[in-house]
């Protein structure tokens, strides 16, 4: 049985994609800040017969992701799926939320860089043992478009932009790096979805992200590595 562990699964585009690898008979290990205030996930863990646990981590406490790993133990785990993020103190679809140039607010910024850049930094350290010790080693970050330095069209986002781009190069160094242990890790662009992050005005809807996120993952090979795919498999540019 193949293992996947997901943070940020307790809603959005996590809890989409925990769903789907829970129907596909995946061992899934579910993993959000407050596992115990989550009653649609801890429903979903009732009722999959132990194939689904909760499990709790925290990118901004460190102590939770050593707990984390000390009760994973040895287990192999064939997906780290690293799907918690953070766009602001507002959404890109309200007013401010550009994060236009001279409106930068620091002490949020440096809160973005740490759950974007930081985060999937410190699960991937903690987790790796464990993802090298499975079948299909793979390592895969949510990122986003607005990542990309070469599609910078319209400028703003100045904070989340800045994360993105910041872990997409975390990812490709990481995809180098982990290259001699097999394990495949790069960044994943979701499209723009109609989440609580995304904005009622996104392009997407939550089941065509994640069944073509899904698709993309089950399909990946060690020669994707390091590339920076989004939801169809389509390559974006750095």
């Amino acid at each position: 049985m193949p293992s996947v562990l997901i943070t940020g699964a307790n809603r959005g585009l996590g809890f989409g994609l925990l769903k789907l690898y829970v129907n596909d008979g995946w061992r899934v290990y579910g993993c959000c800040r407050n596992p115990d205030n989550a009653v649609e996930l801890k429903a979903l863990a009732e009722a999959s017969n132990g194939t689904l646990t909760l499990h709790r981590a925290d990118v901004e406490d460190d102590a939770s992701i050593e707990a984390l790993k000390e009760k994973l133990g040895g287990q192999p785990i064939d997906l780290l799926l690293i799907v918690a993020g953070y766009y602001g103190k507002t959404i890109m679809t309200d007013p401010g939320g550009f994060q236009e140039f001279g409106q930068s607010d620091y002490d949020d910024w440096a809160k973005i860089l740490e759950i974007n850049v930081l985060g999937p930094m410190k699960m991937a350290e903690a987790l790796v043992d464990n993802v090298a010790a499975s079948e299909k080693k793979q390592l895969v970050t949510l990122s986003s478009a607005i990542g990309s330095i070469g599609g910078n069209g319209i400028g703003k986002m100045y904070a989340y932009r800045s994360s993105k781009a910041a872990v997409n190069a975390v990812m490709k160094s990481m995809s180098i790096d982990l290259k001699e242990r097999g394990v495949t890790a790069l960044p994943l662009h979701p499209g723009w979805v109609r989440t609580d992050m995304g904005g009622p005005q996104a392009d997407l809807d939550s089941d065509t992200s994640v069944n073509g996120m899904k698709k993309v993952l089950d399909g990946l090979t060690p020669a994707d590595a390091g590339r920076f795919l989004d939801y169809t498999g389509a390559e974006l540019p750095w």
